[in-house]
């Protein structure tokens, strides 16, 4: 039986009130309004809900039970309303991220921490996975967003193009001086005892592929799982690594480490915010997505 909420509405109202003319002015409809709604529904459920008396209303005994049941449930769909308004404010809710540990670390940070402080009351969580295990958690439901290397497959994903990231060669000015100044060719590079990610991660194979786009496979002697482990192993003279240049300022500012030349360097790339195509996201993935972009 399908009956209209408005009308369990004005029939609590009534029920609580006693009354059909103090109903109607809780509810700022007519007196007349209220009684016919009380009447629909009676009609409607095929039992009368109150007795008429001189005092007012009182509930029968059918009334008193659907009165004690349909009251908890206005209760709950109340609560609910309040807290999706809270959410809509921002006053309550969760983030849930998706990001690898570089761009955790050197780009999605200061805006979770300006995010945090902005809006206290949504709880956060990020989950450290590579790109594309990322963009899984989201094509499954797991996450609200993710933040990953393009490009990639990502087929029924939408990608705002967050910041442009370019990745280039470095090594130590005391271990490798001779490379210094020098514009090199790819085979040339390809020689060099050699630092890079895992080929697990989308970087990885991103420039792996410029390369073979040449003709010239990388080999590298030391595989990595994190960023920062390159820049150190490069610093202390262990190889030339792969690394991305903005987020190696430090040490290319201090003259620990330079960037090699290559005669054909490797096309920037982006870093993607993404979210599954079709889905409205919540209230605080929205305006996250607002602040970064």
């Amino acid at each position: 039986m399908l009956v209209n909420l408005e009308l369990y509405r004005v029939f609590c109202e009534v029920a609580r009130s006693g009354s059909f003319s103090k109903a109607a002015e809780a509810l700022y409809i007519t007196q007349p309004a209220v009684s016919q709604s009380v009447g629909q529904l009676e009609r409607q459920l095929g039992r009368r809900l109150f007795t008429r008396g001189r005092r007012g209303v009182s509930l029968t005994p059918e009334g008193e039970m659907l009165y004690g049941h349909i009251s908890s449930a206005l209760g709950i769909i109340a609560t609910g309303e309040e807290k999706l308004e809270r959410m809509r404010h921002l006053q309550a809710g969760e983030l849930s991220i998706g990001a690898g540990d570089t761009i955790s670390e050197h780009y999605l940070l200061p805006h979770l921490e300006r995010f945090h402080s902005l809006y206290p009351d949504i709880r956060l969580k990020v989950i450290n996975r590579t790109s594309g295990q990322a963009i899984e958690l989201l094509r499954s439901g797991a996450i609200d967003l993710a933040l990953a290397n393009l490009p990639l497959e990502l087929s029924g994903i939408d990608v705002t193009e967050c910041m442009e990231v370019h990745d280039i060669f470095v090594a130590s000015a005391r271990k490798f001086p001779h490379l210094r100044g020098r514009t090199l060719e790819h085979w040339e590079l390809a020689q060099s005892h050699l630092v890079m990610l895992e080929r697990l991660s989308s970087s990885r194979r991103y420039v792996d592929s410029f390369f073979l786009s040449g003709g010239v496979r990388l080999e590298p002697e030391i595989e990595l799982g994190a960023h920062d482990l390159l820049l150190e192993f490069a610093r202390i003279g262990l190889g030339v690594a792969c690394v991305i240049e903005e987020f190696s300022s430090d040490y290319l500012e201090s003259g620990e480490l330079f960037a090699l030349k290559l005669k054909n360097p490797v096309p920037p790339r982006s870093i993607g915010l993404c979210f599954l195509a079709g889905v409205l996201p919540s209230f605080a993935a929205e305006r996250f997505k607002e602040m970064l972009t």
